[in-house]
């Protein structure tokens, strides 16, 4: 079952409550998502841990419901 983009937006929100998202639908499917995540508190973080903070912000969907994300991280600039 796809995930809609605001589901996403939701959990990564409650996990990291400074996001701004932005999400692309790559396929037309609501299946395969890009999300471009801004936020502070990826300063200082290698793009690793940026990363592995999305994906804990995503819990048990991430492989689940939500199978195909790929992800940009940025601070603000």
């Amino acid at each position: 079952m796809p995930m809609p983009a605001d589901d996403i937006i939701a959990l990564i929100k409650a996990g990291i409550p400074d996001a701004e998202i932005e999400m692309t639908d790559l396929a037309g499917d609501n299946d395969h998502w890009k999300a471009v995540i801004t936020a502070e508190s990826f300063r200082g973080r290698l793009r690793v841990a940026q990363h592995q903070m999305v994906y804990a912000a995503l819990g048990d969907k991430m492989g689940g419901e939500l199978h195909a994300l790929a992800l940009e991280t940025r601070v603000p600039g």
